[in-house]
């Protein structure tokens, strides 16, 4: 028997942005992991994602954080979960010190992230969210951020 397929969840257009942005996230994890399966020194692969967290990603999680998050609270344990996972990614990506071991718990930590935002934390604030908030998060976040493109395509 074939063990039936994840179906794609269906976003209110407010939040697909966010939801594109996690794909480049995700992205980024397979690039880490491609540059390290490649032997590529770790500090070249640091490079891109000092560019990723600046010009991406701190801008991804403030989003979440003023506009997206308050759906549920700040008590909710989704909503603390998630604001401490964004916290120790950001003391990952800002680590100036072993840089390889913080690489790769980047690529482990931010995938589980995202695919816990994805999977549990959007639903539920998805759910939840009355109309007018859905329309103040698509107010303020209407076109996701791009990274643009990185001279050097370690990855390939």
């Amino acid at each position: 028997m074939v063990p039936p397929k994840n179906k794609p969840i269906k976003r209110h257009i407010a939040i697909q942005p966010l939801s594109r942005e996690h794909h480049q996230g995700l992205l980024l994890c397979w690039k880490i992991r491609k540059g390290f399966e490649k032997g590529i020194e770790p500090q070249r692969i640091k490079n891109y994602t000092d560019w990723f967290w600046e010009n991406q990603l701190e801008e991804h999680f403030k989003i979440e954080e003023k506009y997206v998050f308050p759906v549920l609270g700040a008590e909710n344990d989704l909503v603390k979960q998630a604001l401490e996972e964004h916290e120790h990614l950001a003391s990952l990506f800002l680590q100036k010190n072993e840089i390889a071991l913080a690489l790769e718990m980047i690529q482990n930590d931010l995938e589980g992230h995202i695919r816990f935002e994805e999977r549990v934390l959007f639903n539920k604030i998805q759910e939840q969210a009355s109309t007018e908030e859905l329309q103040h998060i698509q107010e303020h976040h209407e076109k996701e951020i791009s990274c643009g493109l990185w001279e050097d395509e370690f990855w390939k």
